[in-house]
């Protein structure tokens, strides 16, 4: 078989569908089904913009939050708890047994593993001030006290 290589710098989707195709071909054949489903939780304003929210998906028995954002002027209500128990909810409903997630901020840091996460690994020089962190729950019946952050 011959093959060329080629690098490129912009987002070229017909290279990147050709791509995850192969790898969840690869993946469904090596592992069996995912049962991959997305989860997005919208924060919305009084006109229904969405401001914020949570959004990720649930595979193979677990919940990854890919993101996480709080406006500013509305951190330290509780939102961010209670989205992340919203998606742990659900997560739970479609049979999964954990989550993950990971943050570069010390803030985020601090929340999580005030929500129950673990922290699994790190990438300590992933900037010149901060640290990439990855955290785990195995999700239980427990639930998040949002008096906790309030």
């Amino acid at each position: 078989m011959h093959y060329t290589i080629e690098l490129s710098d912009g987002a070229d989707e017909s290279a990147t569908t050709a791509i995850l195709a192969g790898l969840k071909d690869y993946n469904l054949h090596r592992f069996g089904p995912a049962d991959w489903k997305e989860l997005v939780i919208a924060l919305k304003d009084e006109d229904g913009k969405v401001i914020g929210g949570l959004s990720g998906h649930t595979a193979r028995g677990w919940l990854y939050t890919a993101l996480l954002f709080i406006p500013e002027d509305l951190r330290g209500q509780g939102l961010g708890p209670k989205l992340l128990q919203m998606a742990e909810d659900e997560a739970r409903k479609r049979g999964c047994t954990g989550a993950y997630i990971d943050t570069m901020s010390a803030d985020a840091l601090t929340l999580y593993q005030k929500c129950g996460y673990e922290i699994f690994g790190q990438i300590a020089e992933f900037g010149p001030n901060y640290a990439m962190t990855y955290l785990k729950k195995l999700l239980q019946d427990a639930k998040v006290s949002e008096s906790e952050f309030s």
